[in-house]
């Protein structure tokens, strides 16, 4: 089993803080995004989506996405458990990943993909080359600033977002506040709930 990461890149962070969590070690390699490995043929071969994190199985199957790779490394090394310890805390972590990615990470990569001159015919990613959109990039702002706001509404009375314990879906959330950073969103100081649940959420990751 081999696992690709990226340095910084905050898709492979939600699994790299997951792996730290529950104290597991893998092999693993970086993959410089920064100066395009991810389109070189040799990874080509790995991830034809050309994206990280990719975990290649021991059978050779290749995982792309990151609730199917946490999903399988929590199955592997279950504790401390990441995705709930029932079928209902299971089924709402997952329910909330779904929500962090769709409204926050892909807020956020809209925004950035479709303002930064250094993705320039980046605005996806992946092996095809598609064109910037400025309108895009003002309405990720728009929808990651209503995320962090439902966010702070679902924490309220609340330490984790499922159950009494840390899980991916707060990892996953956690990523989100500092990747919105990049394109200059952060949580309010009105939003006391997200800002106390990140400080949180931060001294369990260390």
């Amino acid at each position: 089993m081999k696992l690709y990461l990226a340095p910084g890149a905050p898709s492979p962070l939600r699994v790299e803080l997951m792996l730290k969590y529950k104290d597991v070690e893998l092999d693993t390699e970086m993959v410089d995004l920064r100066n395009g490995a991810q389109m070189r043929p040799e990874f080509r071969q790995i991830n034809p989506r050309c994206t990280v994190p990719t975990l290649i199985l021991d059978d050779g199957t290749c995982l792309t996405e990151v609730i199917a790779i946490t999903q399988f490394l929590d199955s592997l090394y279950p504790n401390p458990p990441a995705f709930g310890t029932t079928a209902q805390e299971r089924a709402e972590v997952v329910n909330w990943m779904h929500k962090i990615f769709v409204d926050g990470f892909m807020a956020a990569a809209e925004a950035l993909r479709n303002s930064s001159p250094a993705m320039k015919n980046r605005a996806m990613p992946g092996p095809v080359d598609i064109p910037q959109i400025p309108e895009l990039a003002q309405r990720g702002l728009q929808r990651l600033r209503t995320f962090f706001s439902s966010l702070d509404q679902g924490l309220e009375g609340r330490e984790y977002l499922v159950g009494n314990s840390l899980s991916q879906a707060d990892i996953d959330a956690f990523v989100i506040t500092d990747f919105a950073g990049w394109v200059k969103v952060k949580p309010t100081e009105e939003q006391k709930n997200l800002l106390a649940w990140k400080a949180r959420v931060e001294s369990k990751l260390g």
